[in-house]
């Protein structure tokens, strides 16, 4: 009976796995399929006009914008308290409280965050359709997931280690920057990597946001349109699959460029 319940738990852990991977590979499949024909150096650079025909060069510095801008934002506020609320903070009833809430941000849609950044960044705060109000919707959007990554990766910090630190003179400030981050650093950072993606991926927010303008941004105070919101207009307007699966490629190769800085940085900070 025992093996029998082993082998089925090991068949569904390989079911789940198979089927994730084939999910994952089909949709990157359809989109090369589909898209890498309409790939060249004028899908990419050209000057667009029409909204939808010509080069994707503006919604890549646009995404590029909203992507850095956001985690500039987003990064040290949920770093910082992701500390308080693990390493300062008295344990009760209300930092449980504040824990909860966070866990429960995280699951709100996306769109209600849409509608927040609508009408306090764009209308209350009168930034109007910009790259800016964006970006601060984008962070508010991913803050839940920096602070509760960053938060149970230090929670993984051996007690040695900081007892260690406090035996030989250091504060607790020293031990928390000298010690506790550095062991930390790639937890951190793949709060950081999975923050890129949900940027990236993000449409609704975007919409209500920064605008659906098609052209290069002239500063953060600009109205664009990223690439997500390219391809989603592209689709529902035109139709055209194959540009919209072009898109889709570009976007992979960004989040791929960026996970890819990003574990540089962290091996940069580990080694120093």
């Amino acid at each position: 009976m025992r093996r029998f319940k082993d082998f089925t738990l090991k068949l569904l852990i390989y079911l789940s796995v198979i089927l994730t991977v084939g999910c994952i590979f089909s949709i990157v499949i359809f989109m090369f399929v589909n898209g890498i024909s309409k790939l060249n150096i004028q899908f990419i650079l050209g000057d667009i006009h029409n909204h939808f025909e010509g080069g994707v060069i503006p919604m890549i510095v646009t995404t590029i914008y909203t992507v850095v801008i956001s985690l500039l934002i987003a990064t040290p506020i949920g770093i910082f308290s992701a500390i308080y609320l693990q390493e300062y903070a008295k344990q009760g009833i209300f930092i449980e409280i504040i824990r909860f809430s966070i866990e429960a941000l995280a699951g709100i849609p996306s769109i209600v965050y849409g509608l927040f950044g609508g009408v306090f960044f764009v209308s209350a705060l009168k930034f109007g359709y910009s790259i800016i109000a964006c970006s601060f919707t984008l962070a508010i959007i991913i803050l839940p997931v920096i602070i509760r990554t960053t938060e149970e990766t230090l929670h993984t910090v051996p007690q040695s280690y900081k007892e260690g630190a406090l035996a030989l003179g250091s504060t607790k400030f020293q031990t928390l920057m000298k010690v506790v981050l550095p062991y930390c650093i790639s937890g951190i950072l793949s709060g950081i990597i999975l923050s890129v993606g949900r940027i990236v991926g993000e449409s609704a927010p975007v919409l209500l946001t920064l605008g659906t303008v098609a052209k290069m941004p002239s500063g953060i105070f600009s109205s664009a349109r990223t690439l997500t919101v390219h391809s989603y207009l592209l689709t529902k307007e035109t139709g055209d699959i194959q540009s919209a699966s072009a898109i889709g490629i570009v976007l992979l190769v960004i989040v791929f460029f960026l996970n890819l800085l990003t574990r540089f940085i962290g091996k940069k900070l580990n080694r120093s």
